[in-house]
């Protein structure tokens, strides 16, 4: 209809931008993609054949340049021959081939229903895909997919940087509704140390402070503590702490392992199967929620916000026995923290001895024989059912050490005495007094000896040694202190041993470390007390 193809003069598709400034009447390469004309006129993008430049179908408004005599113009006006089809520089991928001669029906119908049937299989692969998609229930908002290497990478240096930033502030909270029992406090992993205070309508006969390390756990039980537990004192109280055995796998042992777990001193592993979930925030602060796995954690992987530089705000999951947990850290909540005396005191900063301190050390034996002895008071969290209590003497010139033991709980009560190398004790009774008699009992001086069994008998042995030759191998000193308005020095020696001795070289405290990762402590008061009975007579053996 209308003109003759032939006759009409050649037009460059209108697309209703004006064409740019470096080259009039044709578009630049990138602002047209290729597609499928939306337009009525007729427009169809064919596909590139090998060795051809792209083609436009025949249009019943051709964009051909006109022809004379039925002939069609060459293209290169200087060569014989129709020039290489290329595609020119910085022109539309959409009107290179413009100058091809016409394809024909055949050529025509075959790329129409060639493109016909791709579009119908990828319409029925779309139904079958949707057909049979189920969303992943940790996908609500449709955005979860695989991490990429660098959050992969992130959340494995998670436990480094909770390491690296040594503290951080915690609420923790463990079942639901009227189960649920929340703790608020602090974990250092650094040293690493849990102190929190537990509360909660089902905190039950945990209600009170907790202080744990990764291999002992202590508790400070107050049934009358409000139900909504705060911030817990910074400097802990001294007393009524008792020894609690963690219980495999949950309540406060589970918690106490899943927070130190959370800091470690190497990259883990990236996980290769965890997931993004979405954007978030915590305070405040940008963080991407993950779901990977987590070395402390165990069983499910849980859910981490973790911000951009590899710092977690938050963590939800279940401990081992299936509970859930949520873990809130604040990252800028980060006092220095004091540990019970049961757990090795405040931290210090170990260092080399001086010249001065080890001369106080090495004077230590003839310093003990000479005080002649000191009345001894023994206190520590040595079992779950019990804290154990001692009073009684030391002689260092015999040397010998008497001692009447309670442990609180049990109500057990014994007599104790120790020479070097050998203890004997007798049972006592329930309601006795809790000093040694005087005289000693004759059936103390003959029970039959030992080697030293337990922790005390192990600290007793220490204290008795220490008369007869200096503590061997390196000593450092741990920190200064205070012990009964004096200032001590703190040494650390080999066998898990400390002493703390005063600027004169008076020992004040004997301390050891047991198994169960506890310190048992000898606390002296120099000078033979009266009253005491004296230290018993050796008995034949």
């Amino acid at each position: 209809m209308g003109t003759s193809p032939e006759r009409r003069p050649r037009r460059e598709p209108d697309t209703g931008t004006p064409p740019p400034a470096d080259e009039p009447g044709r578009q630049r390469a990138a602002s047209r993609p290729h597609r499928l004309s939306a337009r009525g006129d007729g427009d169809q993008a064919v596909p590139r054949e090998p060795g051809r430049g792209h083609r436009r179908g025949r249009t019943s408004t051709p964009t051909r340049p006109a022809t004379v005599a039925g002939r069609r113009r060459r293209a290169d006006p200087l060569a014989g021959r129709r020039p290489t089809l290329t595609t020119r520089p910085g022109g539309d991928p959409e009107l290179d081939g413009a100058d091809d001669p016409p394809d024909g029906p055949d050529r025509r119908r075959i790329a129409l229903t060639a493109l016909v049937a791709a579009a119908a299989i990828s319409a029925a692969t779309l139904v079958a895909g949707l057909l049979t998609w189920v969303p992943d229930p940790a996908d609500e908002n449709g955005t979860a997919r695989p991490l990429t290497a660098a959050e992969a990478d992130r959340v494995a240096a998670l436990r480094v940087t909770n390491l690296r930033d040594l503290r951080a502030g915690v609420r923790v909270t463990v079942g639901a509704h009227a189960a649920r029992t929340e703790l608020v406090g602090w974990v250092d992993w650094a040293r690493p140390l849990v102190y929190l205070d537990v509360g909660g309508p089902g905190a039950g006969a945990d209600r009170g402070l907790v202080q744990a390390t990764a291999s002992a756990l202590l508790v400070r039980p107050d049934p009358g503590a409000l139900p909504t537990p705060a911030r817990p004192p910074l400097v802990p109280p001294a007393d009524r702490w008792r020894m609690r055995e963690p219980a495999g796998g949950h309540g406060l042992g589970a918690v106490r392992d899943l927070l130190i777990g959370l800091g470690a001193d190497r990259v883990d592993r990236p996980a290769t199967d965890g997931r993004r979930l979405r954007d978030d925030r915590v305070g405040g602060i940008p963080v991407d929620v993950f779901q990977a796995p987590l070395a402390p954690t165990g069983g499910p992987p849980p859910t981490l916000w973790v911000d951009a530089d590899a710092r977690l705000h938050r963590l939800t999951g279940r401990l081992a026995d299936g509970t859930p947990v949520t873990v809130d850290l604040t990252r800028a909540d980060r006092p220095t923290l004091h540990p019970v005396d049961a757990l090795g005191g405040r931290p210090g900063q170990p260092r080399a001895l001086t010249d001065d301190e080890a001369a106080r050390l090495a004077a230590l034996p003839a310093r003990l024989r000479a005080l002649g002895g000191a009345a001894v008071t023994v206190a520590a969290p040595l079992a779950p059912s019990a804290n154990l209590r001692a009073t009684g003497t030391a002689d260092w010139t015999s040397p010998s050490a008497y001692l009447a033991v309670i442990e609180e709980g049990s109500g057990r009560r014994t007599l104790r005495w120790a020479r070097p190398g050998r203890v004997a004790q007798v049972p006592r009774s329930p309601d006795g007094p809790a000093t040694p008699p005087a005289p000693v009992p004759a059936a103390l001086l003959a029970a039959p000896a030992h080697p030293p069994g337990d922790d005390l008998d192990r600290l007793l042995d220490a204290a008795l040694r220490a008369a007869q030759r200096p503590p061997a191998g390196d000593a450092v000193r741990v920190r200064e202190d205070r012990l009964d308005d004096r200032t001590v020095d703190v040494f650390g020696l080999p066998g898990g041993r400390r002493l703390w001795l005063d600027h004169g070289g008076v020992p004040r405290r004997m301390e050891l470390r047991t198994g169960s990762g506890v310190w048992i402590r000898l606390d002296l008061t120099p000078g033979r007390p009266s009253g005491s009975g004296g230290s018993p007579a050796p008995a034949s053996r």
